[in-house]
């Protein structure tokens, strides 16, 4: 009796080592298929502190955050901000409709870059965007010493809202694969 009981003991602690490092490869195995959108607070639905009553995803939530902040930024860096001077003018006058739809256009594109399944991008193309010709809102074309001000310029908005130096890597590995789109001087 002795003997079947240490060895239900034994192959019970055996069972449960088994399930445990199943469980901790799953765990690994989820935690690998984590998109950058799950790291930017993912689909959890919170208050909206912009439109009380209503929810927001948690990731969304936190990217308009980063992304009105940048505006701000961009918006007080003489270096950059003269491609914006229709935005800027618009503003100045107390009109927030451009600022309102560049702020969705942009939550919406980072949103779905990061892996988000709940949103789409309807606007331009970054090229598009970026091309006086197709925009008429953008006031010159960008070489690559304005986009290194743009990103400057989103990393000071990422830090304004906590984001952590790895989650703005990420973020910025991201906005990298973009120059050749958004670069067209």
């Amino acid at each position: 009796m002795k003997n079947n009981a240490a060895l239900l003991l034994f192959a019970g602690i055996f069972g449960t080592g088994l399930f445990l490092t199943s469980c901790k490869k799953d765990a690994d195995k989820m935690e690998t298929t984590k998109t950058l959108y799950d790291s930017l607070g993912g689909s959890t639905m919170v208050n909206d502190p912009a439109n009380p009553g209503t929810k927001i995803q948690q990731g969304r939530l936190g990217i308009r955050s980063v992304v009105d902040s940048t505006i701000f930024v961009i918006a007080a860096d003489p270096e950059i901000n003269g491609f914006f001077t229709t935005l800027l003018a618009e503003v100045t006058a107390g009109n927030t409709s451009g600022f309102e739809a560049l702020s969705k256009n942009l939550t919406d594109f980072v949103c779905v870059g990061t892996g988000s399944t709940s949103y789409t991008y309807g606007g331009k193309s970054m090229t598009a965007a970026h091309d006086p010709a197709q925009n008429s809102r953008m006031n010159g074309k960008a070489d690559n010493g304005d986009f290194d001000a743009f990103v400057a310029d989103l990393v000071k908005g990422a830090k304004k809202n906590g984001l952590s130096d790895q989650l703005i890597g990420r973020v910025g590995a991201l906005v990298e694969s973009l120059r050749t789109q958004v670069v067209q001087k």
